[in-house]
């Protein structure tokens, strides 16, 4: 259970790691925006985890990272096509960062570090906990900029017709205030200086 909580909170991909900054910072105007690309994210995240850990004595270190960019752009093929035939205003809204998920450094990167290293099963874990704190981070984030933009939170009025929209929230100097601000809270919480 260790590797699946180290990836929630102790090693968090955005809050502690600051991986994965691109769509980030891009994709989470709204709520609903986090999610997706979050989900989006882990299922890559845990998919070509299981089959490179599953795959890692087969293949020579000549072409080890050609081989895990080629597993993982599969994968992302399948959310992007999936994306698009069930959910196209999402895909739409995600625009280019969702099959920009292929260079996410947060997939190549746990790949390389762990699931090339370790058994499917630690595999798995370590890729769910990476992927679901990627995730909620982009959740939080995407609720917080959409709170303060449109007084809303995942579409449901949470702030009366007195609110005066923050405009900022959606623009990319929004997206820096709001994650350098939950980055703090997030090291001030756990006790880091």
């Amino acid at each position: 259970m260790q590797d699946f909580v180290r990836g929630l909170w102790k090693e968090n991909p955005v809050f502690v790691q600051v991986l994965g900054m691109c769509p980030t910072l891009a994709v989470t105007t709204s709520l609903i925006n986090g999610i997706s690309m979050g989900l989006a994210t882990t299922f890559v995240l845990v998919a070509s985890g299981l089959v490179i850990s599953s795959v890692r004595k087969l293949l020579p270190d000549q072409v080890r990272i050609a081989s895990f960019m080629i597993i993982i752009s599969s994968f992302v093929t399948v959310v992007k096509l999936l994306f698009e035939a069930h959910i196209p205003e999402i895909s739409s809204q995600l625009g280019p960062y969702l099959p920009l998920i292929v260079t996410n450094c947060i997939i190549l990167g746990r790949q390389e570090a762990f699931a090339s290293k370790q058994p499917v099963g630690r595999s798995l874990l370590d890729a769910l906990g990476m992927g679901i704190g990627f995730a909620l981070a982009l959740v939080v984030l995407g609720g917080v900029r959409e709170l303060l933009y449109q007084g809303t939170i995942g579409g449901f009025q949470v702030f009366g017709t007195w609110y005066k929209s923050m405009v900022i929230m959606v623009m990319p100097a929004g997206a820096f205030i709001s994650l350098s601000l939950l980055v703090a809270l997030f090291q001030r919480i756990s006790g880091r200086k």
